[in-house]
């Protein structure tokens, strides 16, 4: 299989080993490379020190991309930096190759609609990689709610903080794209996993706002703390969620709870344990997913994108599914610019369901 990758980083070097351990010397590797930094990456993030990136998976290396779309490849990977990523995808897409995206779409709506137009009329497979989608953990709360567990919900509180020079040790955290404002970094984009996770379990909040900025430390010029409020009124019912971001917590904190007047949960993604509580308060769930790597998601998601491309089959998060997690992130980075609650009907991106 003819694969080709935008952007080895961190991510893409994961969907890369990824892809070799699940095709094995099928795998034709090509990539569209500006910097060219060849330096190879370990699963915990690490250098493989002596090693080199492109000769070890053997990458056919193209300086621009027509010439990299030229050798027809079977599907692409954009991991390049997240306001790159729409200009690289219309090119992908024109060329009628599937598209994998990393999360998120874009840094801003420019150019949504015509990708959109691309996709759609071409039939395309675009999947966006949402990885916690693939999360036991996860997928255990999404069934609860669907089931009516909770009864009528009262209050959700999300929580991601953790300390961005610790995030890819092998680089200067000031030159990480998730530091530049000029890359579509900053906290409410760089996190937006959790933005996806709300859509998927309640769909698009009525309203948000949220405060924070540029808070600590660190040297960077985006903001590294953003919380915001949202409030919700529709299939879930009428119930305020909170969602903290952050760069500069330690140790790190990432939690998902749910609360309703029949029983409550809350995932903690850093100890990987889940408890679900019923209406007298008792612990009634508990699973620490002791066979689970993180790695694991990753993987799942892989198998998924490769069944979409043999089958023909929706991805779980299409382009459409992209664009809302995308519309709550500008809403938030609005309402933290303008100081002011954001109706999400004031945030139009093309195809928004």
């Amino acid at each position: 299989m003819k694969v080709l990758f935008c952007g080895l980083g961190g991510i893409g070097q994961r969907h890369l080993r990824n892809l070799r351990l699940l095709l094995g010397d099928t795998l034709e590797v090509h990539a569209y490379r500006v910097r060219r930094q060849r330096i190879k990456l370990l699963d915990n993030l690490t250098v493989d020190e002596g090693a080199d990136l492109e000769k070890d998976y053997a990458i056919q290396v193209h300086h621009e991309l027509a010439d990299a779309l030229a050798q027809q490849p079977e599907a692409v990977f954009i991991c390049n930096p997240n306001a790159l990523h729409v200009p690289v995808a219309l090119e992908c897409a024109r060329a009628g190759v599937p598209i994998f995206m990393e999360k998120p779409l874009a840094s801003d709506s420019n150019g949504l609609d015509e990708l959109l137009a691309e996709v759609q009329k071409r039939e395309l497979l675009f999947h966006v990689g949402y990885n916690f989608r693939f999360h036991p953990g996860l997928q255990r709360l999404k069934a609860l709610l669907d089931d009516g567990f909770f009864g009528r919900l009262v209050s959700v509180r999300s929580e991601i903080g953790e300390y961005l020079p610790n995030w890819h040790r092998y680089e200067d955290y000031r030159q990480m794209y998730a530091a530049r404002a000029d890359q579509g970094g900053g906290v409410i984009l760089s996190q937006i996993h959790e933005m996806d996770l709300i859509y998927w379990y309640f769909g698009l909040p009525h309203s948000l706002s949220t405060h924070g900025g540029h808070l600590s430390g660190l040297e960077i010029d985006v903001e590294d703390s953003a919380s915001s409020l949202m409030r919700f009124d529709g299939e879930r019912g009428c119930f305020p969620l909170l969602l903290h971001q952050d760069f500069v917590q330690r140790p790190p904190s990432r939690k998902f709870r749910i609360v309703g007047d029949a029983g409550c949960a809350e995932m903690d993604l850093i100890a990987n344990r889940l408890y679900v509580y019923d209406q007298a308060g008792e612990l009634c769930e508990q699973n620490d997913f002791a066979d689970f790597k993180r790695n694991d998601m990753f993987l799942a998601q892989a198998r998924h994108f490769l069944e979409c491309l043999a089958n023909g089959s929706k991805p779980v998060v299409d382009l459409v599914d992209g664009m809302q997690s995308l519309r709550m992130a500008l809403a938030a980075r609005r309402s933290l610019r303008e100081g002011c609650e954001v109706q999400l009907s004031e945030v139009s991106i093309h195809g928004q369901r």
